[in-house]
């Protein structure tokens, strides 16, 4: 495969829009423990609590996909001045661990999007449990 600077310069859009995404979600998720924290402050309900543990891994989480996405970016940038320098195979072995780096960061945002179903499970459970009675 001939690889010209093009090539990773495709990924940039993508990766950027990826980030911009995983900002997003780490905003709204510290709005939201922002918001469950005032409210535990003013009415202590072991419903919060339950959210807790799963509002700590997904922050973990998201940094996570913002370092394999940053990682990625990088090496993307890497692959290009290797293309550049003339250093061909180290430049496919950028750009392949870029592209492995970028599926890595997907897949750890499916675990988070996992995870952030199951907290709004455990709202739309109260929900049920308060109609019920």
């Amino acid at each position: 495969m001939i690889l010209d600077l093009t090539t990773p310069g495709l990924l940039f859009p993508a990766i950027s829009l990826l980030l911009l995404a995983y900002t997003n979600r780490f905003l709204g998720l510290a709005a939201t423990i922002r918001n469950l924290y005032n409210d535990y402050r003013r009415a202590p309900d072991p419903k919060i609590l339950l959210q807790i543990s799963s509002l700590r891994r997904r922050v973990w989480l998201i940094q996570q996909m913002q370092f394999l996405g940053v990682a990625s970016l990088f090496l993307c940038v890497v692959a290009m001045l290797k293309i550049y320098l003339g250093w061909e195979t180290l430049a496919h072995y950028s750009f392949g661990a870029s592209l492995a780096l970028m599926i890595a960061s997907l897949g750890v945002s499916l675990l988070e999007l996992k995870l952030s179903s199951g907290a709004l499970n455990i709202l739309l459970a109260d929900i049920e449990d308060t109609r019920r009675r």
